[in-house]
């Protein structure tokens, strides 16, 4: 299996960090190809702009981005991600859940590589996408460390469902270009671990590592499934009773 690891997080020392290091020797040691893309390591540029697209006569920024992806203009550092993409059957997210989201410089990983033309379309050149497109076939999973503990994630938390603040990641990022997408390690009360905790969460991430290839992804519904309509609202009844929210868009 090949494996690409998306790293963000700017201290060596961290428990992101860590969790990063459990993995790629796990996984190197089960006979895997890992490849990493430590973002702070490398100085990412976190924004996207018009100096990502070389010489482009688009001034739409949308476009732009896909012109620069079909004329071969998009900056190196672009073209190593995507090209890191299509290499791997499976894509590992490292990252801390800050302000319930990613890290700035993940987001902008995010914005710079998955370009119009690479991960999605527009107009003419549509590209199939939720469930569809170039990176369909591939996996992905989150490994977030959050600083609160789980009842404050929870369905009556007052942060609000754990599932819920990973779904624009899980639904809207990876599942869009087509990656199926698998359940996320989390780790709760990142704040305080001990040498002792953080072997008890190093051997469950292991687990997980050992099961990749074979844990059932997140039965998120195909755009092109027949749930949806012309506006893509779920048709009438497709859900189980008493579904509501994102849920609506998980099949049974």
């Amino acid at each position: 299996m090949k494996v690409l690891i998306i790293h963000a997080h700017p201290e060596p020392d961290s428990l992101t960090t860590s969790l990063k290091d459990v993995a790629v020797d796990q996984l190197r040691s089960d006979g895997h190809e890992v490849r990493i893309s430590d973002l702070y390591a490398m100085g990412w540029k976190a924004h996207a702009d018009a100096g990502d697209f070389g010489a482009v006569a688009e001034t739409n920024f949308m476009l732009a981005s896909g012109e620069a992806y079909e004329n071969g203009s998009l900056s190196a550092d672009i073209r190593a991600e995507q090209e890191k993409l299509l290499w791997a059957d499976t894509v590992l997210l490292h990252f801390p859940l800050w302000w319930f989201a990613m890290p700035a410089i993940l987001k902008g990983w995010v914005d710079r590589v998955f370009t119009c033309g690479f991960a999605y379309g527009a107009g003419g050149t549509a590209i199939p996408r939720y469930g569809d497109g170039v990176l369909a076939g591939r996996r992905a999973m989150l490994v977030v460390a959050v600083g609160g503990r789980e009842p404050a994630y929870s369905d009556r938390g007052i942060n609000g469902p754990i599932a819920d603040l990973l779904f624009p990641i899980h639904h809207g990022i990876l599942y869009y270009p087509g990656m199926d997408v698998l359940p996320p390690f989390v780790v709760h009360g990142a704040i305080r671990v001990d040498d002792e905790r953080f072997g008890l969460i190093a051997d469950d991430l292991r687990k997980r590592l050992g099961e990749l290839e074979h844990t059932e992804p997140i039965r998120y519904r195909r755009q092109a499934g027949g749930d949806y309509d012309r506006g893509l609202r779920l048709e009438s009844g497709r859900e189980e009773p008493g579904t509501t929210g994102f849920e609506l868009h998980i099949t049974s």
